[in-house]
């Protein structure tokens, strides 16, 4: 019995992980300032082997000490995430990597003194037993990454050690963008929160791998854009991934993944067909033990269903107005059938549908308002009882590239592109 976000039972899993523990929150005043007191208690956890969950420019982190696998395994029990997704390991410091990586290829330095500290992890060959093997899955390599948040810096020199650290939210639902998230979906089964307040960037940072002395492959895209790469030097190359798609979704649109569909001709005919094929299209299949091949996915977000709200999500894109038209398509039919319909769109276009709940994430203008809230506007579908939502893509030049690879694992793989 698995959850298609997760791959778990959520009652099964709420069962094995209910610890009932008391989280402690920081800063402990309401609206106060985090202080260094307060900071330095949260680190004596992390050294101590506890799980405590942190802020970055990207979204919170669950943190545990590297090096443990003890402490690891905390993370991995309070999340129920999958054992063979690898974690990402985070540095307050150059002089970290010393003893936790083989010596860095000219292309590693490069991309590490123009993007660190920031949103970009590099996969680094690893010094053997440097950190616990739940870290890397049994791989050979490392995901490092230096994160451009000062409270995050902070607390990683003051625990004293590579801190391990996914995002603070149960495996496959929206990553946390606030305290309050990470303490809807793991208070109590963690050691502490501290809070920094709204997270910058919104989205996980990109995974990237040197694929030469002047390229480099995204894993993963996310807060650093292939034209940030591309501008520093590098020639960049998108890799496919096995959890509803491609980095790059348009590629994925033109190597056939919810092809447009055809014999149907006007804007109205286009918009049923659009919402009949998709009302058909089953979810990307949940990831299982027995499922799963051998080989452990080089960066976090490659293999699994990821960032998925509770209601069943559906995405379309291409041409805005017939984007439009075929989501309000797809809801009217929903809404017929008695089903509770949400709409993600965007500032632009959210007046002029017509559902049960209609959310904007963000202006088209300007994406990195959409990535900033993405996570918080899915998990608002949840808070409102969305069992359906019908989602607009969005351009995937600059942070749109790592939107819509967000948008289309939300949706399982349920994805159109319309022409």
């Amino acid at each position: 019995m698995q959850n298609a976000a997760d791959g778990w039972d959520d009652r099964m899993s709420d069962k094995l992980h209910e610890t009932n523990r008391p989280t402690k929150r920081w800063p402990s005043a309401e609206g106060g300032a985090l202080t260094e007191a307060e900071l330095n208690e949260a680190a004596a956890l992390l050294a101590a082997g506890e799980t405590v969950a942190f802020p970055t420019e990207t979204v919170y982190g669950l943190g545990a000490d590297a090096r443990s696998t003890e402490a690891v395994e905390q993370v991995f029990r309070a999340k129920g995430r999958p054992s063979d997704n690898p974690l990402i390991v985070h540095i307050a410091g150059m002089e970290q990597l010393r003893g936790l990586v083989r010596p860095l290829g000219e292309a590693e330095r490069r991309l590490a003194e123009r993007f660190w500290p920031g949103p970009l992890t590099l996969v680094l060959r690893a010094v053997p037993g440097a950190v616990s093997p739940r870290v890397t899955a049994g791989l050979d390599t490392v995901a490092v990454r230096m994160p451009d948040h000062e409270v995050a810096l902070r607390l990683i020199r003051a625990a004293g050690c590579p801190v391990a650290a996914p995002s603070a939210n149960r495996s496959g639902r929206p990553s946390p963008t606030a305290a309050q998230h990470v303490q809807e979906d793991l208070g109590g089964r963690i050691a502490g929160i501290v809070d920094g307040g709204p997270t910058g960037v919104g989205l996980e940072s990109t995974v990237v791998e040197c694929a030469g002395p002047d390229s480099v492959r995204i894993l993963r895209p996310g807060g650093v854009t292939p034209e940030q790469l591309r501008a520093a030097g590098f020639k960049v190359l998108l890799e496919a991934d096995g959890a509803g798609g491609h980095a790059d979704p348009a590629q994925a649109f033109e190597e056939g993944m919810g092809s447009s569909p055809g014999g149907a001709s006007g804007e109205g005919a286009l918009a049923r067909d659009a919402a009949a094929k998709l009302a058909e299209a089953p979810p990307t299949a949940p990831a299982s033990a027995a499922a799963a091949p051998a080989a452990a996915p080089r960066s976090p977000g490659m293999k699994y269903a990821h960032y998925a709200p509770r209601g069943e999500m559906r995405l379309i894109a291409g041409d805005r107005e017939r984007v439009r038209a075929a989501v309000q398509a797809a809801a009217d039919e929903a809404r017929g059938r008695g089903r509770r319909v949400g709409i993600l769109a965007y500032e632009e276009t959210a007046a002029a549908y017509r559902a049960d709940i209609v959310l904007a994430c963000g202006s088209l203008a300007a994406p990195e308002t959409a990535a900033q809230s993405l996570y918080a506007v899915l998990r608002e579908f949840d808070e409102r009882g969305a069992e359906v939502i019908w989602a607009e893509g969005c351009p995937t030049d600059g942070i749109g590239l790592a939107l819509m690879n967000r948008l289309s694992k939300a949706a399982g793989g349920r994805v159109e592109h319309i022409d």
